[in-house]
């Protein structure tokens, strides 16, 4: 088998690619010819969809006879990552990954795998497949492994987009350990610590469960997953174990640096505090002072005493003095 680039249909902007590989070539076929090629053992057909309608989907359920609740599933967003078997064939729904604008968007991608097809349907916030199916079509001798090898080149193609994402968040961390570390106490650092650590968790969401899929893959289905193909599973469950290590990683110190900016803020507030009681310290000093000599009483020592206002001001300036000599070795001031 020759490398092939793929032949983008374009009558429809729902249907990706509906491609014929088999007997050293592939091949753009309609959608009514499905049910024809597909009777060739020698064939599979790879269809990718991006969002299609009841029609598209009603179709493509007749030509490959796939179960009405696993086609109602996919033709729905907002699934749930897992795996069903439906007769002889196997539906799988996985979630997606983009960062945009700073911030992480998710979509899903449902895929029908037989014996010999291939169908992925993408929703939402979802890479096209294009390079994945290129990897397959530059690797001949793994694209004769059939529908099972492609499945795991656009699992595998999932899997390793969660990577700049992963890094994303790592740089993202950094700035707000140094904004944090560095004085800097204002509600949008809190913010965004909150925003982050709630992306994180849905990533986690997104990629727990695709560990337990990839594991059955490497395991179980012998009639739709080749034994050639089951170290490739593996190799992306290792992958899709690094990226929750790392996510599961990332909140504990996502956790530890919204403690440590609470606990600083705590911090700060005491210093505020403790300078506030100190000035006021100082103040009151003078005015106690200030308030025992303004009570007019008839034995006053500065009544009689030519010296005894100058000596009130120098006693009341050596007190403040001396309270001011304290409180700065206590470090209230």
């Amino acid at each position: 088998m020759n490398p092939m680039e793929p032949v983008s249909n374009d009558t429809c902007p729902m249907l990706v690619n509906c491609i014929a590989y088999g007997h050293g070539k592939g091949r753009s076929i309609a959608l009514d010819d499905i049910s024809e090629v597909i009777k060739d053992p020698e064939i599979f057909i790879w269809v990718g969809l991006y969002e299609p309608d009841e029609e598209l989907l009603e179709k493509l359920a007749q030509e490959f006879g796939l179960h009405e609740l696993a086609v109602e599933d996919a033709h729905k967003a907002h699934q749930r990552t897992k795996i069903e078997v439906y007769g002889d064939s196997l539906f799988i729904a996985v979630h997606t990954a983009q960062m945009r604008d700073h911030k992480i968007e998710f979509g899903e991608t449902h895929v029908f795998l037989g014996r010999n097809y291939l169908v992925t349907v993408r929703h939402g916030a979802s890479l096209s497949y294009a390079p994945a199916r290129r990897a397959c079509e530059t690797a001949p001798e793994l694209l004769a492994l059939g529908p099972s090898y492609a499945l795991h080149t656009v699992l595998d193609f999932i899997v390793d987009n969660y990577f700049p994402i992963v890094d994303s968040f790592k740089d993202r961390l950094n700035e707000l350990e140094t904004a944090i570390l560095g004085g800097e106490f204002d509600r949008h650092t809190i913010v965004h610590l909150y925003e982050l650590k709630k992306e994180l968790v849905r990533m986690q969401l997104a990629v727990t469960p695709l560990q337990d899929i990839l594991s059955q893959l490497t395991r179980l289905y012998p009639g739709l997953i080749r034994e050639e193909v089951r170290p490739y599973f593996r190799d992306v469950g290792d992958h899709a174990a690094r990226i929750n290590d790392i996510s599961a990683m990332l909140r504990e110190m996502l956790t530890s640096a919204m403690d440590v900016n609470l606990a600083l803020v705590g911090v700060s507030q005491n210093d505020v505090f403790k300078k506030i009681a100190g000035w006021g310290l100082l103040v009151t000093a003078p005015m106690a002072i200030a308030s025992w000599y303004g009570m007019n009483f008839k034995d006053m020592p500065e009544l009689d005493t030519p010296y005894a206002y100058p000596a009130t001001i120098v006693a009341t300036l050596l007190v403040c003095v001396g309270l001011y000599v304290v409180l700065r070795r206590a470090k209230w001031l």
